[in-house]
C-alpha cells in the first residue's frame, strides 16, 4: 500500500482525545484526576460533534459527488472511520469507569450511584431535595401537533411515555436542569459519601411530575448542534450586534448527533426523530447519563486524591518596566500569574502611564485584567482593546466585556469577518522625562488569570524598542480593521506575523538548516506546538528530513505530518505529553551553527492560524531567558512517563523504560522553584 503523505487531521485529533482518557486509566493518577480526565474526554467530544462532524459530512458529500475531488477515497471513508474510532472510545470509556473508577472510590467510601437503585439511607433525603430544590425548574412538554419543541444545545433530557386511561401511549419531554442546578447531590451517612446524579433524582420522583399517571418508561437523551457562527467575510454593520444575533440562533443550528439512551424503543426513537426533524444527525446509542463532562466537578473534597500541590513561585522584578530593563518571562502556571495581573494594576493607576493596547481573545468570565483596563480608562488613559468576538464558545463572554469597556471609555477595536485576531500582545506608554516609553508583554497564550492557572505558557516582558515599535505597527494595523492585500504593506523586521511574514520566515529558518545539512554542517530544529496540519510548512519539514536536519517536536493534539518514513520524514521524531496542565506554548528553535534562535508566540502551523488569523511569534533575544527555554524543552524531550511517541499508524506508543523515569513537569516545576 502506497505510503501516505499526511494523516487526517480530525482522526489525529480524536487519537489525542483517546491519550487523554488513557490518563483515566492510569493507576499513577490520582483518582479524582483520573474521573477529571474522563470530563475532559467528555467534553472535547462534545466540541467535536459541535465543530468537526458537520465538516467530516460535508467533505463525505463532497466525495460521492465529485469522484475527482482531492482525497475523494479517504473523504468517503474518514467520517465512518470516525465513527468507529468514536464508538470503541466510548466503549472504552464505560469500561474505565464502572470496572477501575467507582470501585476505587467505594474503597475510599465514597458511593457514586451509577445506574443502581437508591440505597434506602439516601431516599428521604433524595425526595425533599426533590421537592424543595429541583421540582421548581422541571418544565414537561408534550409530543403532539399542539405543542411546538426544539430542545437546546447540548442540553440534557428525559423522553417519558406515559400510558393513558385510554391504553394509549403519550410522550413527553422532561428538561434536567443541570445548568441551574448542581448535576451532583451529596450525603454523607454511616462514613460513607454517597453522589446521586440528578438525573437520578428526577427519575425516582417522576411520579410526582406525572401525578396519576403510569408511567411506562423514562430515557435520556442529548441533541447536539453545529456551533459555528454564519458570518459574511464582509459584514458592512456592527459586528458586535452581529455576533449577538449568531448567538442566539447557535441553539438551532443543524443537529449533527442525536444521542439517546439504548433502550429507548424503536417506535418512540423514530417517532423523536420524524417529529424533531433529527433524520441528518447521527443518531448515537449511549447510556443512561449525558454530559459527563460535569465529572469536572465531582464534590469531593479530599486532598488525598488530587495531584499534590505545586505553589506557583513567584518571580521578582516584573512590574517596574523602565526603558534600559531587561527583558524578563514567567512560565506559566508553575510561576504566578500575579506579575502579569500586577503589570495591568500599576499601569492603571499610575499617573505617568498616557495609553495602553491590548488584544483579547479569551478572557476570564471574571477578568481582572479587564476590570483594570475599564479603571485604566476611567483614570483618563487613552486604552484601545481589540476584542475578538468570534473565538468560539466565548462570544458570548467576550460581547460581555466588550461592552461593558466601551461603556467605560475604553476605545473598542473588532477584526474583521475574514480574520481573527489570535495575538497575544500589549503595549503600555509611559511619560518619562518629557517622553514616551514603551514596554509591553507578548505571550504564546490568552491574556486569561482562569486558564494560567494549567495551561503552560510563556509571557515576555519586553522593553526592547524594536519588538515594541513592531508591536504598535500591528495595533496600528488591527485599528484600520482591514485584511491585508498585500503582505509587504507593513514590514516586520523582527516579529513574526501572520498575513505578513511568519509562513516566509518560518521556511527561511528551515532552509537555512537544510543548507547546514548539505553543507555537512550540524542541522536541527525543535519544534513545540498544539496542532499541525498546514502543508507547505509540513512540505518543508519533510524536505528538511531528506537534506538530513534532525528534527523533534512536541505536538499536543492534531499532527498531519507521518513522522518516520523512510525517504520522506526517517529524520523526524513526535510525541505529545499529556500531564497535570495542558500543555499550550508555542516554541520553535532552530540550531543555526550552535547559535540558537529561539522564537516563541501564539500561531500553530494550521490552517487557519496561517491564512486566518492575525498572529504574532517574536525571537528571544535574552541570552539567559534563550538557555531557559532551551532547558525546558530538554525536560519534555527527556519525558518517558507522560510523553507518548506518535507512530506511522497514528497511534499513541509509550516510550522505552530504558532510562530513569523523568516526569518533565514535575521537573520544570522543580527547576522553575530552585529545587
Amino acid at each position: 500500500m502506497e505510503q501516505r503523505r499526511y494523516f487526517n487531521r480530525d482522526l489525529s485529533w480524536l487519537y489525542f482525545n483517546e491519550r487523554v482518557m488513557e490518563e483515566a486509566a492510569n493507576p499513577g493518577v490520582p483518582l479524582l484526576e483520573r474521573i477529571r480526565f474522563l470530563s475532559i474526554f467528555s467534553s472535547n467530544l462534545d466540541e467535536f460533534y459541535r465543530v468537526r462532524m458537520p465538516v467530516l459530512r460535508a467533505l463525505q458529500k463532497i466525495g460521492e459527488k465529485d469522484t475527482n475531488a482531492i482525497d475523494a477515497d479517504e473523504r468517503r471513508g474518514i467520517l465512518n472511520q470516525a465513527r468507529e474510532l468514536i464508538n470503541a472510545q466510548q466503549e472504552r470509556f464505560g469500561q474505565i469507569l464502572r470496572q477501575q473508577l467507582i470501585p476505587a472510590f467505594k474503597d475510599e467510601n465514597i458511593h457514586l450511584l451509577y445506574n443502581e437503585p437508591f440505597p434506602d439511607v439516601v431516599k428521604d433525603a433524595v425526595k425533599e431535595y426533590f421537592l424543595s430544590e429541583v421540582l421548581a425548574f422541571l418544565q414537561p412538554v408534550k409530543l403532539d401537533e399542539d405543542h411546538f419543541f426544539f430542545p437546546e444545545n447540548n442540553k440534557l433530557y428525559f423522553v417519558v411515555n406515559l400510558l393513558s386511561d385510554a391504553r394509549k401511549e403519550e410522550i413527553f419531554f422532561l428538561n434536567i436542569p443541570s445548568d441551574e442546578l448542581p448535576r451532583f447531590f451529596t450525603l454523607k451517612a454511616d462514613e460513607t459519601t454517597y453522589i446521586a446524579f440528578l438525573d437520578d433524582i428526577i427519575r425516582y420522583n417522576l411520579d410526582k411530575v406525572f401525578s396519576g399517571a403510569k408511567i411506562n418508561g423514562c430515557y435520556s437523551i442529548k441533541i447536539t448542534r453545529d456551533a459555528e457562527l454564519d458570518l459574511m467575510d464582509e459584514y458592512p454593520g456592527d459586528l458586535s450586534e452581529e455576533i449577538d444575533k449568531q448567538l442566539k440562533k447557535r441553539d438551532f443550528g443543524l443537529a449533527t448527533r442525536f444521542l439517546h439512551q439504548a433502550d429507548i424503543p424503536l417506535r418512540t426513537l423514530q417517532l423523536i426523530t420524524r417529529r424533531l426533524d433529527l433524520q441528518s444527525a447521527n443518531a448515537t446509542a449511549g447510556g443512561m447519563y449525558h454530559n459527563l463532562k460535569d465529572f469536572f466537578g465531582l464534590p469531593v473534597k479530599n486532598s488525598k486524591l488530587s495531584f499534590d500541590d505545586w505553589k506557583p513561585v513567584n518571580r521578582k522584578g516584573l512590574s517596574q518596566l523602565a526603558s534600559d530593563s531587561r527583558d524578563m518571562i514567567i512560565h506559566t502556571p508553575y510561576q504566578s500569574y500575579h506579575s502579569v495581573l500586577r503589570f495591568f494594576n500599576e499601569a492603571a493607576i499610575n499617573p505617568d502611564v498616557k495609553e495602553i493596547y491590548i488584544s483579547l481573545y479569551r478572557v476570564a468570565s471574571n477578568s481582572r485584567i479587564v476590570n483594570a483596563l475599564i479603571s485604566a480608562a476611567k483614570n483618563g488613559k487613552h486604552v484601545q482593546v481589540m476584542v475578538e468576538l468570534k473565538a468560539r464558545f466565548d462570544e458570548a463572554n467576550n460581547l460581555k466585556w466588550a461592552k461593558k469597556m466601551k461603556d467605560a471609555g475604553v476605545k473598542i477595536v473588532y477584526s474583521v469577518n475574514a480574520l481573527k485576531v489570535h495575538a497575544k500582545i500589549a503595549v503600555v506608554k509611559t511619560l518619562r522625562n518629557g517622553r514616551l516609553v514603551y514596554s509591553g508583554l507578548l505571550a504564546t497564550g490568552n491574556f486569561n488569570e482562569a486558564t494560567a492557572k494549567f495551561y503552560t505558557d510563556h509571557v515576555l516582558f519586553t522593553c526592547n524598542r524594536d519588538l515594541l515599535r513592531e508591536m504598535e505597527l500591528v495595533f496600528i494595523f488591527l485599528s484600520k480593521r482591514k485584511k491585508p492585500a498585500d503582505e509587504n504593506l507593513v514590514e516586520f523586521k523582527h516579529l513574526l506575523v501572520a498575513q505578513f511574514n511568519l509562513q516566509a520566515k518560518f521556511i527561511e529558518l528551515i532552509d537555512r538548516e537544510i543548507a547546514f545539512a548539505k553543507a555537512g554542517k550540524p542541522a536541527s530544529i525543535i519544534l513545540k506546538m498544539n496542532n499541525l496540519e498546514e502543508r507547505v510548512l509540513i512540505d518543508k519539514l519533510y524536505e528538511a528530513s531528506q537534506a538530513g536536519v534532525k528534527i523533534q517536536m512536541i505536538v499536543r493534539s492534531i499532527c498531519c505530518l507521518v513522522p518516520g518514513v523512510k525517504g520522506m520524514s526517517e529524520n523526524i521524531t513526535i510525541r505529545r505529553i499529556v500531564d497535570r496542565y495542558l500543555e499550550h506554548g508555542r516554541i520553535f528553535i532552530f540550531n543555526n551553527e550552535g547559535k540558537p534562535d529561539v522564537f516563541l508566540g501564539s500561531a500553530d502551523w494550521m490552517n487557519r492560524n496561517i491564512y486566518h488569523r492575525i498572529e504574532v511569534c517574536f525571537p528571544v533575544y535574552d541570552e539567559d531567558i534563550k538557555r531557559e527555554i532551551i532547558k525546558i524543552v530538554a525536560l519534555q524531550l527527556q519525558d518517558n512517563v507522560q510523553a507518548v511517541a506518535l507512530n506511522q499508524e497514528l497511534q499513541n506508543v509509550p516510550l522505552a523504560k530504558d532510562k530513569p523515569e523523568m516526569q518533565a513537569q514535575r521537573e520544570i516545576y522543580r527547576l522553575l522553584s530552585g529545587n
